[in-house]
């Protein structure tokens, strides 16, 4: 019994008794297609990012002129020079790890500490819980309650500020919680009770080594989202040296002035400092996105496969 899927011609070839599928005309036109979307999508993506680079290794003259398009025009590392030579930069640049990497830790640990229980099909009331943590994905206390919150607590203008009040994303927690439904069975769980392990023991002897997709998929969400936290820190710090990379990236970009003068030199040197803060912006960009596009390459494998599990079964 042969079954011929529908736009497929089955062919056999009787030497090596290999069955083949050939791709029809209309197959090949939409494979084409595809290809064209996926093609341009990358140049959408590659040109800013190639444009800005190249900005950044570039003279200042030379961007302030905009003769540079996708090749650096004079190269000059005065902007890198200048961003890892200002303690303020450095500063921010050390806070966004702390905060990136703390955060992440909490929030991982804090979502699957939510998002075991809820998976487990004799937890009581956990559809209950599920409920109302979907609700708060719908409706939020608004600004003005968070930061009272965030100020009775005493963690307005900390590092606290920054890791607590968002550690917990339900998204991230539903993704979590499927995974885990869908991948740990219940006959797992009841070998290892029989044989004496604890709740917590099969938590990270059993189901934290299956689940390293899915772990992966989450770290990989908070950390991106601490490491480009803005809104936070712009509301609940006050002190200069708490502030993250994204903050002093946005005094750059938006805040920067120039001091006035009236003689010839004053006017000169503004004009210097101009052109080295339109060049800086763009090395502080490459600055500030650097390690995240040198940490996805090595979880990508995982974060594809953790999504897929996470978020389709179950």
């Amino acid at each position: 019994m042969s079954i011929t899927l529908p736009g497929f011609r089955r062919t056999t070839d009787n030497r090596s008794e290999r069955t083949t599928i050939e791709e029809t005309t209309t197959d090949r036109i939409f494979l084409v297609g595809v290809r064209i979307m996926l093609w341009i999508a990358l140049i959408v993506v590659t040109v800013p990012l190639v444009y800005i680079v190249a900005n950044s290794f570039s003279s200042a003259s030379a961007v302030s002129a905009g003769r540079v398009l996708l090749w650096p025009v004079e190269p000059s590392l005065k902007a890198y020079k200048v961003a890892f030579g200002d303690p303020q930069i450095m500063q921010g640049y050390l806070n966004s790890f702390i905060y990136a990497i703390g955060g992440t830790l909490i929030s991982v640990t804090l979502t699957i500490a939510i998002a075991y229980p809820l998976s487990r099909r004799t937890f009581f009331g956990r559809n209950v819980i599920m409920s109302v943590l979907i609700f708060t994905m719908l409706f939020s206390g608004g600004l003005i309650p968070t930061y009272l919150v965030v100020q009775d607590l005493g963690m307005l203008n900390t590092r606290w500020a920054m890791v607590i009040p968002s550690a917990i994303g339900v998204w991230q927690v539903i993704i979590a919680r499927t995974f885990f439904r869908s991948t740990i069975p219940d006959e797992l769980y009841e070998a290892a009770t029989i044989d004496g392990a604890s709740d917590l023991r099969f938590l990270w002897s059993i189901v934290l080594p299956l689940s390293k997709p899915v772990i992966a998929v989450i770290a990989l969400m908070y950390a991106i989202f601490q490491w480009n936290s803005y809104f936070d820190a712009l509301v609940y710090l006050k002190d200069p040296s708490l502030y993250p990379l994204q903050i002093v990236l946005r005094n750059v970009l938006i805040l920067n002035t120039v001091a006035g003068g009236s003689t010839s030199q004053n006017l000169a040197q503004q004009l210097d400092q101009q052109q080295l803060a339109n060049v800086l912006k763009y090395a502080l960009i490459v600055i500030s996105s650097l390690p995240v596009l040198i940490i996805y390459p090595f979880v990508a494998r995982h974060f594809t496969k953790g999504v897929m599990v996470g978020a389709v079964k179950g």
